[in-house]
């Protein structure tokens, strides 16, 4: 109660304040009028006396008091007008500061209402921390979470892939242990929109795999329970966020999930800094990037971060702009070739020198296949895979390059 006072007599003091300005009017200063009048009495002194030293002669006395009483008629009509028209009569003028006092009082209370947080006491930045700790500790499992959250619509299946989805089931089934098999309906039941059948098949492709299980593996798992539970990060998948992290620190996907528990947790503060990390090293067209820069405003906002860099703009991708294959196209092919050859040659030396993404590598990679040099792309494969050893991701995109060149392991 005593908050809601101090409020009431803050917002009566400014009334006041702004009340007694109106009432005070403008009292002190007479109308422009009257100042004229001053002028021009003395002006009249001033030529009588000129007459009298002998400056001026009497004549042009005579012309100039004329010309001076002319306006001094003027100055005082026009007095007259203002003091006619002074402002508001004090009725109307105390009428307008009831209303404004009771505009401002009422407006401050009722905004207050609405945006405030009344009776809630004051809580230090220790306080907000322990309870984002405690919020984390005991927010709802996966199975909680899963009967709270909408059920998916899962998308229809053709009739053919359909059987064909049920044939592995019944495999999978009959030989549990086929990590392949395992491997597959994982993927499959999650293009099904069956999310918990998915990372049920995920959690047994990692226990199958032991401790060589790769982090995307987990990083596949955590995602598959996330969907699941309609975007909410379990305790559960948070778990294999971890040991994603603990195999990949620079896996996107996991980063990006890591960050939304975060953010669901009561620390945006931590997710922000995560997910600005994560977008300066995602690639060109990473799913997960295009996700971050959708939500990265609203939670710089609730990190209370308001000189955020731009991140909203998608990097190109890497590869020939639009002009060169309109350019290329009405090459020859010898032509052709050799503009291939040219961007190549420049791409190769960059990567030497400067390194890049594993976009550019695996770009090179394909080219180098489509130029029918498979001993340089093996070369260039080599040396990717050293450059980006541990990025399960990274290598994914080198063997798909590899297996386009034709040099597939």
């Amino acid at each position: 109660m005593s908050f809601w006072v101090l409020i009431f007599l803050i917002a009566l003091l400014i009334a006041v304040f702004l009340g007694y300005t109106m009432l005070r009017g403008r009292r002190g200063t007479g109308p422009t009028a009257a100042y004229d009048l001053r002028v021009y009495r003395e002006q009249l002194t001033s030529v009588d006396r000129d007459l009298a030293r002998g400056v001026i002669a009497k004549a042009d006395a005579e012309r100039v008091r004329t010309e001076i009483s002319r306006r001094i008629l003027a100055a005082d009509a026009q007095m007259r007008g203002e003091a006619e028209s002074t402002g508001p009569s004090p009725t109307v003028t105390l009428v307008a500061f009831v209303v404004m006092a009771a505009i401002l009082i009422g407006g401050a209370l009722v905004m207050y209402r609405q945006l405030g947080a009344a009776g809630f006491p004051d809580m230090p930045l220790s306080a907000r921390l322990e309870l984002a700790e405690e919020l984390r500790e005991n927010r709802p499992g996966q199975a909680e979470a899963e009967e709270l959250a909408t059920p998916v619509q899962a998308p229809p299946l053709d009739e053919s892939y359909e059987n064909l989805l049920n044939r592995l089931r019944e495999t999978v089934a009959v030989r549990p242990d086929d990590l392949q098999g395992q491997t597959l309906l994982a993927q499959h039941e999650t293009n099904a929109g069956n999310f918990k059948a998915g990372y049920e098949a995920q959690t047994r492709v990692i226990e199958l795999s032991g401790e060589s299980a790769p982090a995307q593996a987990y990083s596949d798992q955590a995602e598959m329970m996330i969907l699941a539970a309609g975007g909410y990060v379990s305790p559960e998948a948070e778990e294999a966020l971890r040991y994603a992290l603990e195999r990949n620190p620079r896996l996107g996907p996991a980063r990006y999930y890591w960050g939304q528990m975060l953010a669901q947790t009561g620390r945006p503060d931590m997710a922000y800094r995560v997910w600005v990390d994560t977008l300066r090293d995602a690639p060109a067209g990473a799913p997960w990037a295009d996700a971050i820069r959708a939500q990265i405003d609203d939670l710089a906002f609730r990190a209370g971060v308001f000189n955020a860099p731009d991140l909203s703009a998608t990097p190109a991708a890497p590869g020939p702009s639009q002009e060169d294959m309109d350019a290329a196209a009405e090459l020859s092919p010898e032509e052709r070739q050799d503009m291939i050859r040219g961007m190549v040659d420049r791409l190769s030396e960059r990567l030497a020198s400067e390194g890049g993404s594993p976009e550019e590598w695996a770009r090179l990679i394909a080219a180098l296949g489509v130029l029918g040099e498979a001993a340089q792309a093996i070369k260039i494969r080599d040396e990717a895979v050293a450059v980006f050893a541990g990025n399960d991701q990274a290598l994914q995109m080198i063997d798909a390059a590899s297996v386009q060149a034709g040099i597939a392991q």
